[in-house]
């Protein structure tokens, strides 16, 4: 907790569950009265790390770094050509951008 705080202004208010090994850290740190406690206060905290949990688990299927460097760059690229947001859009328009990302990445993949 002291190191995550080390490098930023001191915040207004700390959200956490109810941990006492929390409490005890803001004791410590002379930052028990700004700590918020509820029942529901840290489900906003909770919620905003699952995409970068889903990104952190996925990662952890690589041994080496330079192995997830190489497919994290290639991902991109592939992904940028076929992520085209099919909730948002409808069939036609859909379909449209789906054979311009495939004829893009066949002229790139030749």
């Amino acid at each position: 907790m002291e190191k995550a705080l080390k490098g930023h202004v001191s915040p207004d208010a700390i959200t956490s569950d109810g941990l006492r090994s929390y409490k005890a850290a803001m004791k410590d740190l002379g930052n028990a009265d700004k700590q918020e406690v509820g029942r529901w206060a840290n489900n906003l905290v909770e919620n905003s790390h699952l995409p970068f949990r889903r990104r952190e688990r996925a990662m952890l299927r690589f041994r080496r770094m330079k192995s997830l460097q190489k497919f994290a760059s290639v991902h991109a690229n592939v992904h940028k050509h076929f992520n085209l947001e099919r909730h948002l859009v409808d069939r036609q328009t859909f379909k449209e951008r789906r054979s311009t990302g495939i004829a893009e990445w066949q002229i790139l993949a030749s």
